[in-house]
């Protein structure tokens, strides 16, 4: 037994090379743990904790955004100061390629058009986001939004069409839908930018005209998106199937839409209700801004649909105790930014009778659209000059008794960019919407990171804790309140409601101030916790909801806040016990059960949960085009967002050119050292382990 445990090693000098080779190995495995437990790669680089990037999103024409190289961008940093400090940038600097540090006053089109056209010194930009919004009005979107996708086309009115009478965003830079060759990140103002300067200032600002010597400070981000060219092409690279696991590089932009009736549909049934009249009452969900990441949109899209939200719970009782001959049904477009992609696709359904009512169903629309009241406490209702002609449009304010006065334009114009706008493509239906400028847009911040809680002077006492923020009624909430009552008894005389009710209709200052701090300041707050299910309670952040419209086939994060309100807000309690209850309750095509955890009783940490019985429902914001695989189409949205592997940022010191080649050359040498005494004391090891032969009759 024991000569054969022993027989496998050999009895001759080739031991010691066995043995060499071994402590060689266990020495290269110590060398890499040792490398692992030291955390070489820490040393070296300092990763950045929040970046958000520029992404690259693509339509039937061409593509827009930005991206890096596979393995990303690198670049030295350069901090700069002012637009003339350019030519460094661009000329004069002796090391490019650059990565630039712009502070957020010099992200202009005019300074980022410069860099683009100076792309092959350029490696990058990071833009520094102020706590504080700027003094000067900016929007990185588009003069004429929507522009091609609304009802003014040359078929319709070419005298309003591309914003001919009015330029409704007369800020609009467009800088948003041009198309970037290098990564474009914003980083907070924080301990992460003050690492940076410190780097550039230790390593990189040359004094006195002189040049900086290596090591230099550089920075490298990595934004690869996998789609290219436009819409058509990467859907189609999406079908091919060359593995079992095809890669996919873009997704269609699409969430859900949000939707309730006062009066319950049958939801099941689908296409025309016989005798169903129905007012529609619409506002958007979305925004976004040059970052995709930060879309907070309080004036864009918060405002209105708050509003909407609070009118449709003053409306509750009302419609309950005195319901109006029509039924009023709120919807909540989602994705309304890329050419109105939650509006198309309802106005579709209703056209393929797969939706709860179809256009023959609509008796009037009245959309909220950006009601912050910035200018005045005025409100504006917009109508189109060929539904305006319809007697049945109702144009009461019924705003007696309020600060805020309702006024028409006194002027022919077109309907601002709005959701009513898909309407009137497939019908004269009459309607209004309701802004808070006359003509052009009041908002300085359209669609961009500075339209937030600060832009709406949404502001707390410095002593209040974050309970006391939730119930603190701003001042823009007891504007917002004002709006919503307008909104409010308006829809119910449109919807046929007894003008005599009108002074029991008033929104509720308390419910809208707790609504605008859970949307922009932070939805981890006490009372959305008791307005959702548990398991959504991990959704809820500590900071602004972004509205960015997204890809996911789930509904995203804002979709599920605003249903859930909406069904606490305008349906009732039908179980406080058990779970099962809310489930298999009777006629389930006529209302929607919600489960939510409740608050927790006095002196308990269990909370008390509750079913919710309401019409509010969820129906797909997707875009026709990509049920009719019509990615080319003028007709429909065709926005697709590339997919991408990797977003992150980081710095770290870089040698100069020469060091490099020189260090690369010792290793190659070092490498080549290593070859050479490993084939001689190879081709030698007879000689240099020979310890004698041992006898071979030798027992052990």
């Amino acid at each position: 037994g024991g000569d054969a445990l022993i027989a496998p090693f050999p009895s001759t000098g080739n031991t010691d090379i066995f043995i060499f080779y071994f402590v060689l190995l266990r020495l290269f495995d110590d060398l890499y743990k040792c490398v692992g437990c030291n955390s070489v790669e820490k040393k070296i680089y300092v990763n950045l904790n929040y970046t958000v990037p520029c992404v690259r999103l693509l339509n039937a024409t061409h593509q827009i955004g930005c991206q890096s190289h596979l393995s990303g961008n690198v670049g030295v940093l350069h901090v700069l100061e002012s637009e003339e400090n350019l030519d460094w940038v661009l000329h004069s600097g002796l090391t490019p390629p650059y990565l630039v540090i712009l502070e957020s006053s010099l992200f202009t089109r005019s300074i980022m058009m410069k860099l683009k056209n100076g792309s092959s010194r350029v490696a990058g930009v990071a833009v520094v986001t102020p706590n504080a919004n700027p003094s000067q009005g900016t929007s990185p979107h588009t003069s004429c939004p929507n522009e091609n996708t609304g009802v003014y086309t040359e078929n319709y009115d070419p005298t309003m069409a591309r914003c001919n009478v009015t330029v409704w965003n007369p800020l609009g830079t467009g800088l948003s839908y041009e198309e970037f060759d290098f990564p474009i990140f914003a980083m907070k103002e924080d301990n992460d930018t003050q690492v940076i300067r410190q780097c550039y200032m230790d390593h990189n600002r040359a004094g006195n005209g002189s040049t900086p010597q290596y090591p230099l400070c550089a920075m490298q981000l990595y934004s690869h998106m996998s789609a290219v060219t436009d819409t058509a092409t990467c859907m189609r690279r999406n079908n091919i199937n060359f593995s079992l696991s095809p890669e996919m590089v873009c997704d269609p932009l699409s969430d859900f839409n949000v939707w309730a009736s006062t009066r319950p549909l049958n939801n099941t049934a689908k296409g025309h209700k016989e005798g169903e009249s129905v007012v529609l009452a619409a506002a958007r969900l979305d925004s976004r801004s040059f970052f995709f990441d930060i879309a907070p949109g309080a004036e864009s899209g918060v405002s209105g649909f708050v509003a909407l939200l609070a009118a449709a719970h003053a409306l509750r009782n009302a419609t309950q105790e005195a319901p109006p001959p029509r039924n009023i049904l709120y919807a909540f477009f989602h994705g309304e930014t890329f050419d109105y992609i939650g509006s198309s696709r309802m106005v579709y359904d209703m056209e393929k009778n797969n939706f709860a009512v179809d256009l023959d169903n609509i008796h009037s629309v009245l959309e909220v659209g950006q009601v912050g009241l910035h200018a005045e406490s005025r409100l504006w209702l917009h109508s189109d000059p060929v539904s305006r002609k319809n007697s049945s449009v109702n144009e009461e304010s019924a705003a007696s008794g309020l600060n805020v006065s309702v006024e028409e334009p006194g002027f022919s114009q077109p309907l601002p960019p709005s959701s009513f706008q898909r309407f009137l493509r497939a019908r004269p239906i009459p309607g209004v919407v309701i802004e808070d400028h006359r003509s052009a847009f009041t908002n300085s911040f359209y669609e961009s990171m500075y339209d937030n809680a600060e832009y709406l002077n949404i502001s707390y006492p410095p002593d209040l804790t974050p309970d006391e923020q939730l119930e603190y009624v701003t001042d823009t909430a007891k504007a917002l309140t004002e709006v919503a009552t307008v909104v409010a008894r308006t829809l119910y005389i449109q919807a046929g409601g007894a003008e005599s009710r009108l002074g029991s209709i008033n929104a509720d200052p308390q419910m809208v101030t707790r609504i605008l701090y859970g949307f922009l300041v932070r939805s981890n707050n006490s009372w959305f916790q008791q307005l959702i299910p548990s398991d959504l309670v991990s959704h809820l952040t500590d900071r602004p909801t972004n509205f960015y419209v997204g890809v996911a086939q789930q509904p995203g994060k804002p979709t599920l806040l605003v249903q859930y309100l909406l069904a606490n807000l305008t349906g009732i309690v039908v179980s406080d016990t058990c779970f099962n209850n809310c489930v298999f309750v009777l006629l389930p095509q006529m209302y929607s059960y919600l489960w939510v955890q409740g608050a927790a009783p006095p002196n308990s940490t269990e909370r008390v949960g509750f079913c919710m019985r309401s019409a509010a429902r969820l129906s797909k914001a997707l875009s026709p085009a990509f049920d009719l695989h019509e990615y080319t189409s003028k007709d429909y949205s065709t926005w697709t967002e590339s997919r991408w592997k990797t977003i992150k940022g980081r710095i770290f010191l870089v040698a100069s050119h020469e060091l490099e080649m020189l260090t690369l050359g010792v290793g190659v040498g070092v490498l080549l050292t290593s070859l050479m005494l490993t084939y001689i004391m190879s081709s030698k090891a007879d000689i240099l382990f020979s310890s004698g032969r041992e006898p071979a009759n030798a027992t052990y």
